[in-house]
């Protein structure tokens, strides 16, 4: 015998206060209760790479700072230089391309002509592009 047989043949109950809810409301209710907010997002930062800063050898840095004595204003150059990471330890390796606008050796930064700077201490290599280089 059915439990449910005394009512499987009623109609619907459809309450005369509550009106029924819209499909978007009621798809809500299951949703999956989120009980730490900020957890997912605390996990993926977590989980994202960064590169550690790559120590140079003294040649290395001769070498840099020999370039870096013999530019001028507009010479247009390359570097690949260390960004530091806001927000844990580590960073990342950039290319940077432009023309120098001017050297700050008290600052210790290359200030392009976009404005943007790169500090002497996070280039990891660095060399002038001749005029037919594309850039």
């Amino acid at each position: 015998m059915n439990r449910y047989a005394d009512i499987i043949d009623h109609p619907h109950h459809v309450s005369q206060k509550h009106p029924p809810l819209p499909p978007e409301s009621r798809a809500a209710q299951f949703s999956p209760f989120a009980a730490l907010t900020g957890y997912d997002d605390a996990v993926v930062e977590t989980a994202r790479r960064t590169d550690q800063r790559i120590d140079l050898s003294p040649d290395e840095v001769e070498r840099i700072d020999a370039v870096l004595q013999s530019l001028q204003r507009g010479d247009r150059i390359k570097a690949v230089h260390f960004v530091p990471d806001g927000r844990k330890a580590g960073g990342s390796y950039r290319e940077t391309r432009g023309a120098v606008k001017k050297l700050d050796p008290i600052g210790g930064l290359l200030l392009l002509a976009d404005d943007s700077t790169i500090a002497f201490g996070d280039i990891l290599t660095i060399e002038e592009e001749t005029a037919g280089s594309e850039i």
